[in-house]
């Protein structure tokens, strides 16, 4: 397994610039009284393609060989990486397969065929991802890009945090979400680096809290099919997450359904941006545990914003 390394990091960024944003850093003194700290929330909801993922896809697709190029890419994902690798194909000119549960959000399916990309449906559960996937593979002999464990795609999603930390110096902190652990593999191998005495926390739903209880056994502990609106959140960590993880993370928390959706209603409301549920459970987790980050400069990754306008959780 190799692990990525800050090099990766600084070369994938100089790979990617061409295709992403550097994406703006946000703040709203009415959510800091509420949480009793200063916010800085680093928006990949403005992301090319409307997430972070695209970071970790371009660096991917731009790093392959023409001889791999031309055999395409596939992947497995509930949506964001999906449509973010349907992106980068597109920039590249070359096929992408994504499998996709059969209940994703059909903004995100609508959303990998307008890039180019074709869609595989499966039932809701890793089993059936995995086994469709591997239909996929035998018959187009694509590369797999994995949505989060693979080293290109962390040395891609650790490009934001490099962002953040320059945009605002001295965090005391930095929390993302988590559920396969992309990002948050990505801020510890920055941090690690450029600012280690950042401490890094993971946000998680209680009803596919699989990451927080793997985190305080010591081993990966894995679900196969958690139901939360969460829909980003729902897969397991892998083992070259877990290895991040293990090692950087202070801790993960967990937060209510009904937390999610008042803290997503809260960042539309008060801050007048779009993101999905799954953006929403870092603020939760704030609001949820002031005193872990009460006075302190935190800065919060808004992972994405591709939302389902038809289906929002509150309605």
């Amino acid at each position: 397994m190799y692990i990525p390394t800050y090099d990766d990091v600084l070369a994938a960024h100089q790979r990617i610039r061409p295709y992403i944003h550097r994406t703006p850093v946000l703040t709203s003194s009415y959510i800091n009284g509420l949480a009793g700290a200063e916010l800085h929330f680093k928006c990949e909801n403005f992301q090319k393609a409307g997430a972070f993922k695209a970071r970790g896809a371009s660096n991917a697709v731009f790093g392959l060989t023409d001889a791999q190029a031309a055999r395409g890419v596939a992947t497995h994902s509930s949506g964001n990486h999906g449509l973010c690798l349907s992106y980068a194909a597109g920039r590249r000119g070359i096929p992408c397969t994504v499998v996709m549960p059969r209940t994703a959000p059909q903004a995100k399916k609508d959303a990998v065929r307008g890039y180019g990309g074709v869609v595989v449906e499966c039932e809701p559960s890793t089993s059936s991802r995995e086994a469709v996937f591997a239909e996929v593979v035998a018959r187009t002999g694509a590369e797999f890009v994995h949505p989060y464990n693979d080293p290109r795609v962390i040395a891609g999603q650790a490009t934001s945090s490099r962002e953040l930390n320059e945009q605002v110096p001295g965090l005391d902190a930095v929390i993302a979400p988590i559920g396969g652990g992309g990002m948050v593999s990505g801020t510890c191998l920055t941090l690690s680096t450029v600012a280690p005495k950042v401490r890094i926390y993971a946000a998680e739903p209680e009803q596919a809290d699989d990451a927080c209880r793997s985190f305080k056994a010591g081993h990966i502990i894995a679900d196969d099919a958690p139901e939360t609106v969460a829909d980003g959140l729902k897969v397991p960590l892998k083992e070259l997450t877990w290895h991040f993880v293990q090692k950087y993370v202070t801790d993960i928390l967990t937060v209510s359904e009904d937390e999610i959706i008042e803290a997503m209603k809260l960042i539309w409301k008060r801050m007048k941006i779009v993101m999905e549920p799954s953006s929403a459970v870092p603020l939760a987790a704030i609001l949820k545990n002031p005193g872990v980050f009460a006075g302190q400069k935190v800065g919060v990754i808004i992972t994405g914003g591709n939302v389902d306008l038809d289906k929002l959780p509150w309605m």
